[in-house]
């Protein structure tokens, strides 16, 4: 799959509403880490009542960002889904002139600040249990620097480059690998 096939790219503002919503935000997150699941496993790993697993599946995936993967079923009434795609990207700047697609990619973009929030204070709650040598590799940081639009655009690119090259070497077969979360942001601060 190449870059362009495992990302979706969003403008939709009904997919963006869609997605918004914090429980399927988690099924995404879940199928995209884990793999395929089945609704029942999917339903113990978000603590959600199967029945709203499932509404929350379709909905996802009526707008493409899981499908069904019949192939892992043991039987009939066993429904599994993967995601549909390794990443989703979106534009603000396209949405800038469309009141609709702004106000969906803001909500978008704050259920998703809100999903990296639980999942960095679920990291903090459990980090006394890890072992040293990834509690040592953790980092967690902020930086102010004073650049032009182009300068951000480099930047940003840069960190895309760098999340890329990393994403390539990681590999969940090693039995010493474990999912590690690398969120950026770099935005113009309020003057």
């Amino acid at each position: 799959m190449t870059e362009d096939e495992s990302t979706l790219h969003l403008s939709d503002p009904r997919a963006m509403r869609a997605l918004a919503h914090p429980t399927r935000l988690r099924l995404l997150g879940e199928l995209r880490v884990r793999g395929p699941q089945s609704v029942g496993m999917l339903s113990e790993i978000v603590d959600e009542a199967v029945g709203s697993v499932s509404y929350h599946l379709g909905k996802l995936a009526e707008h493409g960002f899981v499908r069904e993967a019949p192939e892992h079923a043991r039987n009939r009434r066993e429904r599994w889904w993967r995601a549909a795609h390794t990443r989703t990207n979106w534009e603000p700047v396209e949405m800038l002139a469309d009141p609709e697609r702004k106000l969906a990619s803001d909500l978008l973009r704050r259920a998703t600040l809100q999903r990296y929030v639980d999942r960095y204070q679920a990291y903090l709650e459990a980090e006394a249990t890890f072992e040293p040598e990834w509690v040592r590799g953790t980092t967690s940081s902020d930086q102010f620097m004073h650049l032009t639009p182009d300068e951000l655009r480099e930047l940003r690119a840069e960190l895309m480059e760098l999340g890329a090259r990393w994403r390539a070497r990681s590999n969940p077969d090693r039995p010493d690998a474990r999912t590690v979360t690398l969120i950026w942001q770099a935005y113009r601060g309020p003057q």
